[in-house]
């Protein structure tokens, strides 16, 4: 389980959280809506180790992960699939999947099954550059070599920003899939509330760097969160 607790994060004078709590459990979607600007990225950043928290703590598994470098927590299971995608334009897709093996034992090194049944075009597409795909392509290439890694964790910022309604429709159906497997906590960043609201276990609204509601599915106020996204 992932549970920050109270983190702050600075960007020199600027801050950028301000004491953010959430729990991420397997089986689960935890999503973090807001406006641009509110911070969302910047939790995830923290998590991923990219940000060192001024305050606070960030455990997983129930072990403070605060002095972790990025690559250490990617060995521990926590896998980041960035905004803009981030995937490398002149490798082949391939080759942009097998960079997922870094992290991974040397016996662990193959392409598990569910990348290519969950996202047939990768397969179609191997010999292809990352660079001459479509963005939704890519936006599945990205999420592809996030489960390479095999995550405990999976990460997902934005991952519907600038995609066509067919690739979200896809993309909504892997992380439903993956949740299913009881054996992944999710994180999802997301500004298309009708695509969190499907997924949601559980759902975290940010504004100005702070959690302002935070709710199970069970007990979600929905016009509260709302509410709370237009502030």
């Amino acid at each position: 389980m992932l549970d920050v607790k109270a983190i702050d994060l600075h960007y020199g004078a600027a801050q950028a959280l301000r004491g953010v709590s959430l729990v991420a459990k397997p089986g689960e979607v935890t999503c973090v809506l807001g406006r641009n600007g509110v911070g969302k990225t910047s939790l995830l950043r923290a998590i991923v180790g990219q940000e060192a928290v001024s305050k606070g703590a960030i455990e997983w598994d129930g072990k403070s992960i605060n002095g972790l470098k990025p690559y250490q927590r990617a060995r521990s299971g926590i896998a980041f699939v960035p905004q803009g995608r981030e995937i490398f334009p002149l490798l082949t897709v391939e080759e942009n999947l097998k960079t997922g093996f870094a992290p991974l034992k040397r016996d662990q090194r193959d392409i598990p099954d569910d990348v290519f049944s969950l996202f047939p075009v990768l397969n179609n597409m191997l010999r292809r550059r990352g660079g001459d795909l479509s963005g939704g392509q890519q936006q599945q290439l990205a999420i592809g070599r996030a489960l390479v890694m095999r995550p405990k964790l999976l990460l997902l910022d934005e991952p519907t920003e600038g995609i066509q309604p067919s690739i979200i429709k896809d993309i909504g159906r892997a992380i439903s899939y993956l949740r299913g497997l009881g054996t992944m906590a999710i994180v999802l960043v997301e500004q298309y509330y009708d695509f969190a609201r499907e997924l949601g276990d559980r759902f975290v609204a940010m504004d100005r760097g702070s959690v302002v509601y935070s709710s199970g599915k069970d007990d979600l106020d929905e016009p509260a969160l709302k509410r709370a996204l237009a502030l």
